[in-house]
């Protein structure tokens, strides 16, 4: 039997044949409502732990082929219901949001039929060069995460009504997790939902008008029919055993080559030696027009593809074969529109002498089984082709195979054009499997030429905090980072050091294996905590007393991670004790020769006024993160426009004499800085690696839940702050002689840096790291060379030379030198040198 005569089988099995009656005697489950939907709808099962009928629409062009003037009127007519209802005044102002992957299309014919408005749909495809306007998640679908990528932002921050657009509505949770997100950030008094089909239940029927009155705006609802499907109990376990079954039947099937039609058992169609003809036709889209709504559609692009479909539509026509009367056109998972509007095109251009129908591939598994009571009788499967951000995965074709088509005009978007695609089991080849002719049309992925400066900033996530984000409480810090802890980053020290001088590797873009200490080096830290707290704790109240007098009386702390946090905590307690303040505080990453995180200055412009940030943090060495949070702020006044950030950094300890606001500028032992994360509320130092941190993420960290049992950082922060009762009249004199003292910056320190440098035949900055905690950061964490110390240095550096004599670094006694000492670390490394040439190999 040829495909043909096997798919006219089908039209005589299913007339009068319900396309949900398979699932429903089986399942007992029904729709109930108005007459229409059974026409619309049919019922399908998948492998789904949430729900496992799948209601699969007639109408939408998604998994069953339809005429495309039946799939593209049915969302004209609903945006024309939408303009009526809104008025033309209002509608004028409307913008459409349609939900990937299944409703790229409809809502785009929702727009169509509102004439003027702007269109933009979710995607599950980011794209580095344009900002993130948001995203929200879809509750019932296997792939949740929806991003919102328009190229102005503009297009959902005006005040007109939002129209959002997916093809069912059935719990609404979808509609309500979108308008909660967009209404925090772009509230507008009207929301219109529209969906081909209102299947809520009774239940869920006055979630909608709840939830109106809970945002003070209007929303009203638009659908073609309503109804409720009628679930028995047990029927998601029921469902689910029904599916194994006939997967297991499906996978028993034969898989050898053949030229057999159609189906397998269960309805999957065997593997099949591809037998038609792969070309391509070319389409000429027209240039800066779109692909879709994923970055925006205008009233503009509206109007030349318009223009430009008759002549795309008569070069599809001539590449035809002869004598072909049945065509597909295949759009692309989210890609339905455009194929959409050529196959309507198309159909208008043959004039009924080709029965052209239209359908699109889609990431949802879905069982196929060959009966006419089934929505999907025939499944094809396939790599997926265009590079996913999830990964690799199968995709599928539903109702292609057995269904008679003469050829295929297979639309995909340039990036989807890959080797994936022409691979003896990628999409083209299982369409030829079954088809006699493919024809493959290649419309261009448009990607903005350049991001605009955000009007709004993005909708970025909420800060970390403890105890899910360190173990500091939630009210000491908010972490503007993400959570790296499932991510393997820590590599060898020698390794890291050689990849970084190599220029391989940003020394930002792995982490140094988490230092244990030993018993006699934890000893050393208690020690030295003890002795140094009430030191420590007049220089976290006076800088603080500086910061209240000089900069804010509510400042908003902002800690450079992860050094500079136990810092801000410290203040923000000395604030709460002797003002009664509770100031915010938060700590982001800065990455040297990378600067700050912008998208977590974004997020505090549109939390706090920046003028009010203070950024915070331990010490100053030579001052290179001082200049690089002065050039990063810079740089994103001229990106994004928002001034007010000051650069002027507040640290406990400027030995290098760096910044105007210090607590001290003695280079004195920091206790914080003989640990790594245990002295650092468990936190890594941030990561910044391009395949992890996306251009709209907040750098990364870890939190190393792991070490909680050798955790200090509370103990750290509690010594310190025991303290303050005591020195509260120490920090009063203190602060008064700094106020009234000349605190400009000298910067010393990099010039005494640079001499050594220098002197030392390193030639390199960035390998001299001066001061206590700069020279214990060296020890930790990189590979030391040697250690410079001042004459007559005396405890601040007992812990200096313990580290010293475990890693086999010479310490040597240096006079006049301008800090306690400095620690250099190896130039020329390769692993086993340690002459500063690179060649000597007795470490």
């Amino acid at each position: 039997m040829t495909e043909r005569a096997h798919a006219e089988g089908h039209a005589e099995e299913h007339a009068g044949t319900w396309s949900g009656s398979w699932v429903a005697e089986r399942l007992g489950v029904a729709l109930t409502g108005d007459e229409a939907l059974t026409g619309l709808l049919g019922l399908a099962l998948r492998r789904n732990p949430k729900r496992a009928h799948l209601l699969v629409s007639n109408v939408l062009g998604k998994h069953v082929p339809q005429s495309p003037s039946v799939v593209h009127g049915h969302g004209v007519a609903l945006g024309r219901r939408v303009r009526d209802l809104l008025g033309a005044e209002a509608a004028a102002r409307a913008v459409v949001l349609g939900y990937a992957e299944t409703a790229t299309g409809l809502g785009h014919s929702v727009a169509d039929g509102l004439d003027s408005a702007p269109y933009l749909h979710s995607t599950r495809r980011p794209v580095a060069t344009v900002a993130r306007a948001g995203g929200f998640e879809e509750s019932h679908s296997h792939a949740t995460s929806h991003l919102l990528l328009p190229e102005d932002p503009a297009l959902l921050a005006g005040d007109g009504p939002l129209v959002l657009v997916d093809d069912e509505f059935s719990t609404g949770n979808t509609v309500l997790n979108t308008v909660r997100a967009l209404h925090e950030r772009y509230p507008r008094n009207r929301y219109v939902v529209v969906a081909l089909v209102d299947m809520r239940s009774p239940a869920d029927a006055g979630r909608l008008d709840d939830f109106a009155r809970e945002i003070g705006a209007r929303v009203d609802l638009v659908t073609t029919a309503s109804g409720t499907v009628q679930l028995p109990p047990g029927v998601l376990e029921k469902g689910q055993e029904l599916v194994a079954r006939h997967e297991t039947a499906a996978a028993e099937a034969t898989t050898e080559p053949t030229t057999a039609p159609a189906t397998g058992p269960a309805g999957r169609v065997p593997v099949a030696a591809p037998s038609g003809t792969v070309r391509r036709v070319e389409l000429h889209w027209p240039h800066d027009v779109p692909d879709g709504g994923r970055h925006g559609f205008t009233p503009a692009h509206r109007a030349r593809l318009e223009a430009a479909l008759p002549a795309m539509a008569a070069r599809i026509a001539e590449a035809l074969p002869a004598g072909a009367r049945r065509v597909l056109v295949l759009g692309f998972e989210e890609l339905m529109y455009a194929p959409l509007r050529l196959a309507q095109a198309l159909e208008q251009t043959v004039r009924g002498d080709v029965a052209v129908r239209y359908s699109t591939t889609t990431r949802s598994p879905v069982l196929a089984v060959d009966d006419p009571g089934y929505a999907i009788r025939t499944r094809l499967v396939f790599p997926a082709h265009d590079d996913p951000a999830d990964g690799p995965g199968e995709r599928y074709a539903y109702n292609v195979a057995g269904a008679g088509f003469e050829a295929v005009v297979a639309v995909v978007d340039s990036a989807a054009d890959t080797p994936a695609l022409h691979a003896p089991d990628g999409l083209t080849a299982r369409l030829a499997a079954h088809v006699p002719h493919v024809l493959l049309a290649v419309v261009p992925s448009y990607v903005p030429r350049s991001p605009h400066a955000p009007e709004r900033p993005s909708m970025l996530p909420e800060p970390l905090r403890g105890p899910d984000f360190s173990s500091y409480a939630p009210d000491e810090v908010g972490w503007l980072l993400q959570d790296l802890s499932d991510v393997t980053l820590e590599a060898p020290t020698e390794e890291r050091e050689e990849a970084i001088q190599s220029g391989g590797a940003h020394y930002a873009e792995s982490l140094p294996v988490e230092y244990q200490p030993s018993e006699q080096y934890q000893q050393l830290f208690h020690a030295a905590l003890k002795t140094s707290a009430a030191r420590l704790a007049r220089a976290v109240g006076a800088v603080t007393e500086i910061v209240l007098a000089e900069r804010s009386p509510r400042p908003v702390l902002v800690s450079l991670a992860r050094a500079g946090t136990p810092v801000g905590v410290l203040m923000r307690r000395w604030a709460q004790f002797r003002h009664g303040l509770d100031l915010p505080h938060y700590a982001v990453s800065i990455v040297r020769g990378r600067g700050i995180d912008a998208n977590a200055l974004r997020w505090l412009a549109e939390h706090h006024d920046p003028a009010d940030v203070v950024f915070v943090d331990g010490w100053t060495g030579k001052g290179a993160i001082t200049r690089e949070l002065a050039a990063a702020l810079r740089a994103f006044e001229d990106s994004d426009g928002i001034t007010g950030f000051d650069p002027e950094i507040a640290v406990l300890a400027d030995p290098g004499s760096c910044v105007r606001t210090y607590g001290t500028r003695d280079d004195f032992l920091i206790p914080s800085a003989c640990l790594n994360s245990t002295v650092s509320g468990l936190i890594s130092r941030t990561v910044l690696r391009a395949d992890l941190v996306g251009p709209h993420d907040f750098h990364g960290a870890k939190f190393y839940r792991e070490l909680a049992g050798a955790d200090l950082s509370p103990a750290f922060l509690d010594a310190v702050s025991a303290c303050f009762p005591e020195v509260t009249e120490a920090v009063d004199a203190q602060a008064k002689d700094l106020l009234s003292a000349d605190r400009a910056p000298t910067w010393e320190g990099w010039a005494a840096v640079e001499r050594i440098s220098e002197e030392y035949g390193i030639h390199d900055v960035n390998l001299v790291k001066p001061g206590v905690g700069e020279t214990t950061r060296v020890m930790l964490r990189r590979v030391p060379w040697k250690v410079l110390a001042r004459a007559g240095a005396g405890a601040d550096l007992d812990h200096v030379r313990l580290l010293a004599e475990q890693r086999g670094v010479p310490v040597e006694e240096v006079a006049d030198l301008p800090y306690t000492c400095v620690g250099l670390i190896h130039p020329q490394y390769t692993r086993g040198a340690t002459g500063a040439d690179g060649r000597a190999v007795t470490l």
